[in-house]
């Protein structure tokens, strides 16, 4: 008969946090990714930033641009650039594409505030845009903090301007005014959902007029410094995407800098992991694709989103050049819908089923189904995937937990898994557990960053 010890050692999950796991040199390797992580979220603010940065660390790795219907080989390193808004990176295998494509699919956009088609307006002798809420965010968090303007303007003539003003140190900022206490009794009585409604998230952009002008000087010397720099006039707003994101830089949080606050690691903590893994696993014998999407926070739709036509087509054409039955393609592949959990925050408690929550520091996170309430709208990947997925982890000594976002009548939320499994293909949601997610200044651990990139790796390997 065996003691307690050793059959609970057989039997019962023993959770450890991932230092007690890392070697020196993992640690090591973990602050050096962590270093480069912050590079790219810093560079990286919005979906068009994040695909630029993309391609630059596919090309230094030899990899080339694709276009549908072009020859392919193996061993041949390719990306396709969708609308320069998603990207699409594959490296085709030794082994045969009917063996299936190993698929890792992030998504780089974010919560944030996108101009209105008309935004530019003045009022109380002080210059504004007008906002429109892109996502899932707490209105209130996006007052009084500093804000840039990022995006591109397609003029009349099909020029495009792209624009990036509020991240060097010696840009302006841009700024969205909230009540002071002394006269906010009226709006601290209403709810945190009302307080700040959407119409109010107007920038302001500046105050002086031109030349002294009368009414409306301001919004013209605004429009007159915008066509000064960029040569753009008010009509072509109509044809632009401007978006304002917080202006904040990435920092490592703690006295042992062991945490990263940084706006938009939901969700590019996990599409840098998915794209740096394809890079640095040429060894491996599949055919495999890094995906970093874009519309996934207001339901992946669109032709740059989840659900666009693209992402089979881009199959498609593979198996017709390499001569594979497409349909053998899809139902071989297996994918990591990479995106982010909620992680247990000790703030808040009561949201969390705390047996079930993943935690932070307890390595990257494996979500068999999201959804909410019944698991509506989720993949809820199969047995079979799930242990397969674990089995490799467990074989690259992968430090990784398993979660849910929160409790089952707390809310909930989804991911890309779903679009991606209903084309015949197995699904599961993996990636880092964040704490103030969707926030303005997100909060994630090293220690689960780097053990999200050596889980791609190991699925990559397979």
């Amino acid at each position: 008969m065996k003691d307690a010890k050793e059959l609970k050692e057989e039997l019962l999950i023993e959770k450890k946090t991932a230092y007690k796991l890392f070697d020196d040199a993992q640690k090591k390797e973990m602050e050096a990714y962590a270093a480069d992580y912050i590079k790219f979220l810093n560079a990286a603010k919005t979906e068009r930033e994040a695909v630029k940065a993309g391609i630059a660390l596919l090309k230094k790795k030899g990899y080339k641009p694709y276009e549908l219907g072009d020859k392919v080989k193996k061993g041949g390193k390719y990306y396709y650039d969708n609308r320069g808004k998603a990207l699409y990176a594959f490296r085709i295998g030794s082994e045969p594409l009917e063996n299936g494509v190993r698929i890792s699919a992030a998504h780089i956009d974010s919560p944030r505030l996108d101009l209105k088609p008309n935004p530019l307006y003045e009022d109380g002798e002080i210059g504004y845009f007008k906002t429109h809420y892109y996502g899932g965010i707490k209105k209130y968090q996006w007052t009084t903090i500093p804000l840039s303007l990022h995006g591109v303007v397609v003029k009349k003539d099909g020029s495009k301007v792209e624009i990036s003003i509020g991240e060097k140190d010696d840009d302006p900022i841009f700024y969205i005014s909230d009540l002071l206490p002394h006269l906010g009794k009226d709006q601290m009585a209403k709810t945190m959902r009302e307080g700040i409604p959407g119409e109010k998230l107007n920038i302001i952009i500046g105050s002086t007029p031109y030349d002294l002008s009368p009414e409306g000087g301001v919004k013209l010397h605004m429009m007159q410094l915008l066509n000064e720099k960029y040569g753009i006039v008010e009509k072509d707003f109509r044809s632009a995407e401007l978006e304002v994101v917080p202006a904040f830089k990435a920092r490592e949080v703690g006295f042992d800098r062991s945490l990263i606050a940084g706006y938009g690691h939901d969700d590019r903590v996990c599409a840098h992991p998915a794209i740096r893994a394809l890079a640095d696993t040429d060894e491996s014998v599949h055919t495999v694709m890094a995906i970093l999407a874009d519309k996934e926070e207001v339901g992946s739709g669109g032709n740059t989103g989840m659900q666009s036509a693209i992402f089979l087509d881009i199959l498609e054409e593979l198996s017709v050049a390499l001569g594979a039955n497409f349909r053998l393609v899809k139902k071989n592949s297996k994918c990591l819908s990479a995106d982010v959990n909620a992680a247990f925050d000790p703030n808040f408690p009561e949201v969390h089923e705390s047996k079930n929550a993943c935690v932070v520091n307890g390595g990257v996170v494996l979500t068999k189904y999201t959804g909410s309430g019944g698991k509506s709208g989720s993949n809820d990947a199969s047995a079979e995937f799930c242990a397969y997925v674990a089995s490799l982890f467990d074989r690259d000594n992968v430090v990784w937990q398993t979660g849910e976002l929160g409790k089952v009548d707390q809310g909930g939320g989804g991911t890309v898994a779903i679009y991606i499994s209903s084309k015949n293909i197995d699904v599961v949601d993996l990636g880092v557990p964040v704490l103030s997610m969707h926030a303005p200044y997100e909060l994630i651990s090293k220690a689960d960053l780097y053990s999200t990139y050596r889980s791609f790796c190991a699925f990559n390997l397979g």
